[in-house]
């Protein structure tokens, strides 16, 4: 691949990686209004189930920003 190739291939990898990012965040942010819109009335292994998944989105959305950290030399 020439290097006008290699920047192609990083900037639809970033985009990919942004999307994902972008949409593990609002999964975790979801997570988050459910539990306070739902409240006490929530039970608590639900409240937990939640937490688990919401704390699963950020860890994917962090794995998506650091694979585009990593590739553009941000690390």
């Amino acid at each position: 691949m020439d290097r006008r190739d290699d920047r192609l291939e990083t900037i639809k990898e970033d985009t990919h990686d942004v999307l994902d990012e972008a949409k593990h965040r609002v999964q975790a942010g979801g997570e988050k209004v459910k539990r306070a819109v739902e409240g006490d009335q929530m039970p608590l292994g639900d409240r937990i189930a939640s937490n688990v998944k919401e704390a699963g989105h950020d860890i994917k959305a962090d794995y998506d920003r650091a694979k585009r950290d990593a590739r553009d030399g941000d690390v």
